[in-house]
C-alpha cells in the first residue's frame, strides 16, 4: 500500500502520531483495506439526518480511523444511563448490531467499523427502527480496544466473519491473533463474552488457537463438537475450503450458533457458496491477584 496522507477534508482534527491510515497501526499490519468514503443517496441523506446523535465525534490522531489517546469513550454520558454494553468490531452495514439492538433494548450498541458508507448504511437502519440504544464509530479497532474505551467497561465483544486474509503471505494482516487478544481481554470486564464467527477453516482454527493459548479467556465450548459434530470436520469433507486439510476434527470447542447474530447477506452468500459456518465464545476470567 502506498503512503498517502491524511485527506485535508477530513471532519476532525488529526495530530501526529498513528500510522493507521499507511496500513500500519504501532508497526503492526492493519487488517482493512481502506475504501472509497464517497456517500450518496440514501447513505448521504441518512448521515445526514442521524449523524449529530448516532455517530461518535473522536478526536482523531492524524488517519480520519484514528483516535487520539487521550480520548475515553463515556458511555454513561453518551447514552444517558448504565446499562450492558456491547461492542462489535467490523459491523459493516449495520445488520447484526441494529438487529440485536431492536431485540434488546436494556442494552446499549456500540457499532466499530472503517468503512464510512457501511456506517452510513447503520444509520438508515437505526433511523428506519426509531433507535436510541446504538452508536457509531469511525475507528481502528486496536485504538478502541487499546485506549478509547475503559478497561473492564464491556459486556460482549462480537467480531463476526473479518476479513480472512486467505492467501499465506496475508496472515500477518488477520484481526484475531494473540495482540488482539489482549486488547479484547482489556476491555471485558470478568465474566463478559467475547463471540467470533468466520466462514473460513483455517481462520476459525487460528482463533480457536488464540483463545486456548489466552491466560484471560477460556472457551466456553471446550471440547463440545468434535469429530462428525464438528462444523471443520465439514468444511474439510465439504471441499469448498481452500485452507481445508484433515479428515476428523478430534479437538471441537465450537460453540452453536449465537442466536442474537441475525442473517447477514453476508453470511448468507457464504452459505449459498458452500462454506461452513464456524463460532467460538469465550469467557473473559477474573484477573490474576
Amino acid at each position: 500500500m502506498s503512503e498517502q496522507p491524511p485527506t485535508p477534508a477530513s471532519p476532525n482534527p488529526v495530530t501526529p502520531g498513528s500510522q493507521a491510515s499507511f496500513g500500519t497501526y504501532r508497526r503492526q499490519p492493519v487488517s482493512f483495506v481502506r475504501r472509497g468514503t464517497r456517500l450518496q443517496g440514501r447513505r448521504q441523506q441518512a448521515w445526514d439526518e442521524h449523524a449529530d446523535a448516532f455517530v461518535v465525534d473522536v478526536p482523531r490522531h492524524v488517519a480520519d480511523t484514528s483516535v487520539h489517546p487521550d480520548y475515553v469513550f463515556d458511555a454513561e454520558e453518551e447514552f444517558g444511563r448504565t446499562a450492558p454494553l456491547v461492542v462489535e468490531i467490523g459491523s459493516g452495514l449495520g445488520e447484526a448490531v441494529v438487529a440485536a439492538a431492536e431485540a434488546d433494548p436494556g442494552k446499549d450498541f456500540l457499532a466499530v467499523e472503517v468503512y464510512r458508507p457501511g456506517l452510513a448504511n447503520t444509520l438508515l437502519r437505526i433511523g428506519q427502527r426509531g433507535l436510541t440504544n446504538v452508536r457509531v464509530v469511525q475507528a481502528n479497532a486496536p485504538e478502541v480496544l487499546g485506549s478509547m474505551l475503559p478497561a473492564g467497561s464491556v459486556s460482549e465483544l462480537w467480531v463476526f466473519f473479518p476479513d480472512p486474509w486467505h492467501k499465506a503471505k496475508h496472515h500477518k494482516r488477520r484481526m484475531v491473533k494473540d495482540s488482539f487478544a489482549e486488547l479484547a481481554a482489556r476491555v471485558l470486564a470478568p465474566g463478559g463474552v467475547w463471540r467470533l464467527a468466520t466462514d473460513w477453516s483455517g481462520y476459525a482454527q487460528q482463533m480457536r488457537e488464540v483463545v486456548a493459548g489466552s491466560e484471560h479467556f477460556r472457551n466456553a465450548h471446550d471440547g463440545e463438537r468434535t469429530g462428525a459434530e464438528s462444523p471443520l470436520t465439514a468444511a474439510w469433507a465439504s471441499g469448498a475450503d481452500c485452507e481445508a486439510t484433515g479428515e476428523q476434527d478430534t479437538v471441537g470447542g465450537w460453540a452453536p450458533r449465537f442466536e442474537g447474530r441475525v442473517l447477514t447477506s453476508f453470511e448468507n452468500k457464504a452459505a449459498n457458496a458452500g462454506r461452513v459456518i464456524f463460532d467460538l465464545t469465550a469467557e473473559r476470567l477474573p484477573a490474576v491477584p
